[in-house]
């Protein structure tokens, strides 16, 4: 039988952006949105949408007295490519459906995550990282795509001699890159947000979970900006400033 590709992009996805050197973002199917919060909140009373300024204001009192059930039928499928280190953290988000390419049906190609810079051991966040300028980047750059290439190379010897893909794949590290499907409500959404793009959440995570938020935002600005509002705690440039100007509107 001849070994499945990887998983091909959407060519026309609604949304879709590049993420790190070789990943990217795509939001495939949508469901919901603004109103679909407003029409489930007032569901208990058979009433429906009641006009712009109503439903915004009803979005943020949910949102403010924490009542969530509503945001959970606006829906999102993401097609995401990524390095495994960064799934792994991702598949921790259990409550949300996860469909992942199989290298035991599949050759991966050679695409490995290639950082631009390496970082230092935080010694204060003891899961994080820091810039720093004692490191040779370029010998450690170096060190790093010569061991990606060897336990490539071993890789395809391995298929070459007859070896299962299912084991071959062992000797692949988690900088090789990955695709996942990702069905998920906007209350979790939120919560991953909440989690992956702030400070502590590792950097290459936190790209991804930015390009995330853009796009949320763009299919339910209200709830973006009541999630800003009331749960966002800070941590993130992009959300904190966003979240400031917010404030000085009113």
């Amino acid at each position: 039988m001849t070994p499945s590709q990887p998983p091909t992009p959407n060519p026309q996805p609604l949304l879709a952006e590049r993420v790190l050197d070789k990943g990217f973002v795509q939001l495939t199917d949508f469901m919901g949105g603004d109103d679909a919060v407003v029409q489930a909140a007032r569901a208990s009373m058979a009433q429906g949408l009641k006009g712009e300024e109503k439903d915004k204001k009803l979005v943020f009192y949910l949102m403010e007295h924490n009542h969530m059930t509503p945001f959970e039928h606006a829906v999102f499928k993401w097609h995401v490519k990524c390095p495994i280190f960064v799934m792994r953290q991702w598949i921790r988000h259990r409550i949300g459906s996860f469909n992942e390419w199989s290298l035991r049906y599949s050759q991966t190609p050679d695409e490995f995550y290639v950082p631009s810079e390496f970082r230092a051991q935080d010694m204060k966040n003891k899961q994080g990282s820091v810039a720093a300028a004692a490191i040779d980047q370029k010998a450690e750059l170096a060190d790093y795509k010569s061991a990606l290439d060897h336990a490539y190379q071993t890789y395809k010897k391995f298929l070459d001699r007859g070896v299962a893909r299912e084991m071959a794949r062992m000797v692949l590290p988690t900088a090789l890159y990955t695709q996942f499907f990702w069905t998920v409500n906007a209350r979790s959404l939120m919560n991953f947000l909440l989690l992956r793009a702030e400070a502590h959440a590792q950097w290459e995570m936190r790209q991804y979970a930015e390009i995330l938020a853009k796009f949320f935002k763009m299919k339910m600005p209200w709830t973006w900006q009541a999630f800003l509002k009331f749960v966002w705690k800070g941590g993130n440039p992009v959300f904190d400033k966003e979240k400031r100007l917010l404030k000085t509107k009113g």
